[in-house]
């Protein structure tokens, strides 16, 4: 059986939402045991070339000083929703000398773009656990490195319910890139259905939660009794009250 090759993957982190459901709050700086949850998504950045976060200035701060050489973008107009936030995340990464982020892998060319692309919300506190999963379940694929007719154009997690977990997921850069290009002034405010809907994909059953996200504050006190270490928790997250 041959080796599994490990994927090269730049990584767009989205970061850019309004927070309704935190009271407004810059969902990016908000603290789960002690850390940001921009700071904990940016764990991820060790498994990607590149990285670029798309966000206002205000999250700047929250990624904390190791963030050194990870690119920054925004959508326009702003709050455009995730699909925007992807078009502008990789209008930022095709543009001309951006190099390869803090922590990357030692053999990352500059400019040299990556075949895959990791697209994580910006409230996923075991992000890296995530992007983990992902590219690990990328590289056992058999297609994972060709892009030949039977292979896929990307992976998600899915939560124990079947539910996909699409802002956790690992795409085929050119693929996301044509998806974006035919909905054209339309990402602004597109859905994410709409965005892959044409595309190839694979689910991967998130037995571990790390796709779990952060939308209240209650969210983030069950995240942070988790996190904190031994504790009676439960490991199954709260319901919010508009579920």
């Amino acid at each position: 059986m041959p080796e599994a090759l490990t994927p090269q993957v730049d990584l767009i982190v989205l970061a850019g939402g309004r927070g309704s459901r935190l009271g407004g709050a810059v969902k990016p700086a908000v603290e789960v045991a002690g850390r940001t949850l921009l700071s904990r998504v940016l764990d991820a950045r060790t498994l990607a070339r590149r990285v670029v976060v798309v966000g206002p200035a205000s999250a700047r701060a929250a990624a904390g000083p190791e963030a050194a050489g990870v690119l920054w973008a925004l959508e326009d107009p702003p709050f455009g929703g995730p699909v925007a936030g992807i078009a502008a995340g990789l209008a930022a990464l095709a543009a001309p000398g951006s190099a390869p982020a803090a922590g990357a892998p030692a053999d990352a060319p500059a400019d040299a773009p990556a075949e895959w692309l990791l697209v994580l919300a910006c409230d996923l506190p075991w992000a890296e656990a995530a992007a983990s999963t992902l590219v690990a379940a990328l590289a056992d694929r058999p297609h994972s490195n060709c892009a030949g007719t039977d292979a896929l154009d990307g992976l998600h997690l899915s939560d124990p319910d079947g539910h996909p977990q699409w802002l956790a997921g690992l795409y085929r850069a050119s693929a996301l890139r044509d998806a974006a290009a035919r909905l054209g002034p339309a990402v602004n405010g597109a859905s994410m259905r709409a965005l892959l809907s044409r595309l190839r994909l694979g689910g991967v059953r998130d037995e571990s939660g790390s796709g779990r996200d952060v939308d209240t504050w209650q969210d983030v006190e069950w995240s942070t009794a988790l996190l904190s270490g031994p504790s009676p928790v439960s490991t199954t997250p709260p319901r919010s009250d508009t579920q």
